[in-house]
């Protein structure tokens, strides 16, 4: 292999570039970005970055000792793949040909169409994102937060310790039961109303009132209206893979791949947020939108780009993790069908470090402020053995995807 591109200049990105230099590849590297900025940290922008207690400089991924000798092409967003020739369409025109392809192209903040235009509205998911909120986080103001998924969850952490008066709505009856269960998921929920925030469960965005290009308020399903100076939109993220359309490269809601990041395509492999991975410990694709994530199958997928015959290797259980009102919340493992769950230590009014069960089987642990437990525990938990993928089936969110809103439908 002559040339390796690698599309995408996030995290996953750069691990995958990490790996083939320290797996021995000595050719040509690429690395294509459709931000202007380098490898930057994205989980502090909804915690750390947002409330000023560090710079975009401080979220650079970059080391000291990262050797790479790359190309690199950032602001070039990715728009074509031929992917019979390996070859790159940028939208400037220029084209990168290659021998072997990462896609890491990563996801975008899921967006509601009636509210875009609008002055006072905002996602997080980059470094702009998180530059234009930030200002917007000022004590005594109202913060409307659409979605209860984690990134929603620790903005209004942010908001709420800057002094805000914050409402979040989901449209769950508990939020974040999906990942961590019912009664795990309330007192997740009780983090916040704990600290003054405003939770409205059960809750479906109808409509907004708007005035000056600001949204002024928004009206939920029930009638209830909830006042706001600024809305964040946090309700998932979508793959970028429309760049792939006509390419050949098999998509179905996430680049569809084996085990060992592989697409249908010899020599073409897909990292991080894009790529839904064939995963044993569920039986199917998933695309698995974890920080851990994103170094750890870099690595693999690189592995199997460069030796044909390298051998499939366990995938570990998903790991994400999340900071809420001065709570570290770590998460590991598939807790989908648990049967029993225990609470092995703490309290939920402090900590707790709590164990689900499968048929007697732990299948999955989380922590509240015990990262010593949690981790004790966490590698007791059963890697996923590799096989190969059956069926192609559409992939599904793990932990870290927040659920879509229920008014999206409607427009909103």
């Amino acid at each position: 292999m002559q040339t390796l591109a690698i599309v995408g200049a996030s995290l996953a990105g750069l691990s995958a570039a990490r790996a083939a230099r320290a797996q021995g590849f000595t050719g040509r590297l690429v690395i294509i970005g459709d931000e202007e900025h380098r490898p930057y940290d994205r989980p502090p922008l909804s915690k750390d970055f947002l409330l000023g207690s560090i710079t975009a400089e401080d979220l650079s991924l970059e080391t000291e000792t990262d050797d790479l000798d790359a190309e690199w092409l950032l602001g070039a967003r990715a728009v074509s793949l031929d992917a019979d020739s390996k070859t790159i369409g940028l939208a400037d025109g220029r084209v990168v040909q290659a021998d072997g392809i990462v896609i890491a192209t990563g996801a975008r903040a899921r967006q509601l169409p009636a509210l875009a235009g609008l002055s006072n509205v905002f996602s997080l998911r980059t470094l702009a994102d998180a530059q234009s909120l930030a200002p917007e986080l000022v004590p005594g103001s109202k913060m409307a937060v659409i979605g209860a998924g984690f990134v929603g969850a620790e903005v209004a952490s942010s908001a709420a310790s800057r002094g805000m008066d914050v409402t979040l709505v989901d449209t769950k009856p508990v939020p974040f039961a999906a990942q961590l269960g019912m009664e795990m998921g309330s007192v997740v929920a009780g983090l916040h109303t704990g600290k003054g925030v405003r939770l409205i469960s059960s809750a479906v965005v109808e409509d907004f009132y708007a005035g000056e290009g600001n949204v002024t308020g928004l009206r939920l399903a029930d009638g209830t209206f909830v006042a706001a100076d600024v809305v964040v939109v946090g309700i998932g993220a979508e793959p970028n893979v429309e760049w792939l359309a006509g390419s050949g490269v098999k998509v179905d809601g996430g680049v569809l791949c084996d085990a060992m990041g592989r697409t249908n395509v010899p020599g073409i492999m897909a990292v991080g947020d894009c790529a839904a991975w064939f995963d044993a410990a569920v039986d199917r694709h998933r695309r698995v939108e974890h920080w851990t994530g994103a170094l750890e199958r870099a690595a693999l997928a690189v592995q199997a780009l460069l030796d044909d015959d390298a051998p499939a290797q366990p995938l570990k259980p998903p790991y994400f993790w999340s900071d809420q009102h001065g709570v570290k919340i770590q998460f590991a493992g598939h807790s989908a069908g648990y049967d029993r769950l225990d609470v092995e230590a703490g309290d939920a009014e402090h900590s707790l470090l709590a164990v689900y069960y499968r048929e007697d089987v732990p299948v999955a642990v989380l922590g509240m402020n015990q990262p010593r437990l949690f981790t004790k525990w966490r590698r007791s938990l059963a890697p996923s053995a590799p096989k190969p993928a059956a069926a192609v089936v559409p992939p599904v969110l793990t932990p870290a995807g927040e659920p879509a809103l229920a008014g999206a439908a409607a427009g909103l």
